[in-house]
C-alpha cells in the first residue's frame, strides 16, 4: 500500500493540516485504521490526531481517493468534528481492557 499526497493545506484558523490523498493497493480496500496509521506514520504525527473524512474507491481499480485532516490538540478535534466522524476514526481497544470492561 503507497500513499501519495495530493494536496497538502494548513488551515490556521481550525488549527489542523488537511490533505487530499491517493492510495495504491494490492488485494483488498485498505481499511481506514490501515490508511491512518501508515499516514500517521509517513507524516511523523500522533495516530490519535489523524482524522479520515472521506475515502473513496472506484470499482474495478486498486486506487482510493481520500481527504484526512490532522489536527494540532485533541481538544480541537472534539470541538470541530461531527460525533459520527470522531467515532469512525476510533481507535480500537485493546483486548485486555474490553475483558476488563466486560468482568465489571
Amino acid at each position: 500500500m503507497d500513499i501519495k499526497i495530493i494536496e497538502d493545506k494548513n488551515n490556521v484558523l481550525i488549527k489542523r493540516r488537511e490533505l487530499k490523498f491517493e492510495v495504491t493497493f494490492e488485494g483488498p480496500t485498505p481499511t481506514r485504521m490501515d490508511v491512518k496509521n501508515k499516514m500517521a506514520a509517513l507524516l511523523n504525527v500522533p495516530l490519535e490526531l489523524v482524522v479520515i473524512q472521506r475515502m473513496k474507491n472506484d470499482f474495478g481499480r486498486q486506487l482510493v481517493n481520500g481527504y484526512a485532516k490532522i489536527y494540532e490538540d485533541p481538544a480541537r478535534m472534539k470541538q470541530v468534528e461531527k460525533d459520527h466522524i470522531i467515532e469512525r476514526n476510533k481507535l480500537p481497544e485493546a483486548p485486555e481492557e474490553k475483558a476488563e470492561a466486560a468482568e465489571e
